[in-house]
């Protein structure tokens, strides 16, 4: 249909007197965000009004922030951008929705409060979406056997457009006559507090895409009892996923949390690579498990620890509250900030519970 489309463009140009003032404050709409490994939260904003200039303060759907950078489509840095230009902005405090309304104010503050206001009147929307199952209606659910059960899901993923693919695929492809998918929330980033308590008053499970939970985040599922789901790969998340709603679960390896060790500073040994100085502030780490890296809840390597050191001795293990230095195997781009989780693959027989 892209003929189709191109034909109606012209059309309408031709038809239609398009113009757009550039002397005013600009205004314009997300065509994709993402959380950069690098960079943080970036998005592709096409500009439609007015000129978007480096430094403006703006409001974005629930976000607000400052234009820190403007990179335009060849990824050159540019200072201003016209109408119809798309320009990749850097200097959001979260990964806005793609399609969400851009807008720039005229001062922070007011674009703090209208994000604030937004971000609350989401939350109370979500929340009333979906109540407690209590005994009375879950028995009145299965006294007719042909209602369809509806399996709520909080959906958390490392970019907008994996988040949209598997939000299809999960609605088109897995949803059944008998159990239905529910996607009752869906975001690009990591998973946060809010994302647990959404998940514990909708009696949902969370599925997270490439992102990973900090351990204080952790802590909060286990004390409200919310099940976390963790996949790199959509077509196993949909495997799994059919074959739970199915009762047919095989037996499968189960991923065993150990610890996660906090990077405080880096060193380069020659011969060997990049060494990180490290503390563990949860749990424990071991020569012998597996890990991976996190840089702002988002997962950069999964591979082994390569070495595992106590001052200058080899440790087999460095347990909470301790300094060591960690060696990833075959990867040696560890920054300051960055998080080690370690953890192991244990064999079990598969439970809904």
């Amino acid at each position: 249909g892209i003929d189709d489309l191109l034909e109606n463009v012209l059309l309408v140009a031709e038809v239609k007197e398009l113009k757009a003032n550039p002397d005013r404050r600009a205004k314009g709409i997300v065509i994709e965000a993402k959380l950069d490994k690098g960079r943080g939260p970036v998005a592709t904003v096409l500009v439609q009004e007015g000129t978007l200039r480096q430094g403006d303060i703006f409001v974005c759907g629930v976000f607000s922030g400052r234009v820190r950078a403007m990179f335009n489509d060849q990824g050159r840095k540019i200072k201003e951008a016209g109408p119809s230009m798309p320009v990749e902005i850097q200097g959001f405090d979260g990964v806005p929705e793609a399609g969400e309304e851009f807008v720039v104010l005229a001062d922070e503050k007011t674009a703090r409060r209208i994000a604030e206001t937004r971000a609350a009147k989401l939350r109370e929307k979500e929340l009333a979406k979906s109540s407690r199952v209590t005994l009375e209606n879950f028995l009145s659910q299965r006294a007719d056997a042909k209602e369809t059960l509806v399996l709520n899901v909080v959906l958390k993923a490392d970019v907008q457009g994996s988040l949209e693919a598997i939000t299809e695929y999960l609605r088109n492809k897995i949803s059944t006559e008998k159990v239905r998918i529910e996607i009752i929330h869906g975001g690009a980033g990591a998973i946060s507090e809010s994302d647990i308590m959404l998940a514990a008053a909708s009696n949902a499970i969370i599925i997270g895409f490439n992102v990973r939970p900090t351990a204080k985040v952790k802590e909060v599922a286990e004390q409200e009892q919310v099940d976390i789901r963790f996949y790199d790969i959509i077509y196993k998340l949909g495997e799994e996923i059919k074959a739970a709603m199915a009762g047919l679960l095989a037996p499968v390896s189960k991923e065993v949390y150990l610890g996660q060790a906090e990077v405080r500073d880096t060193f380069s040994v020659p011969k060997v690579g990049v060494i990180a100085g490290c503390m563990v502030p949860d749990g424990k780490l071991t020569r012998s498990a597996l890990a991976r890296l996190l840089r702002d809840g988002v997962v950069v390597y999964t591979g082994k620890i390569a070495s595992l050191k106590r001052h200058k001795d080899d440790a087999r293990e460095v347990v909470r509250n301790l300094e060591c230095g960690v060696g990833l195997e075959n990867f040696h781009d560890i920054k300051i900030g960055d998080v080690i989780e370690a953890f192991e693959m244990v064999e079990e027989a598969a439970s809904l519970d």
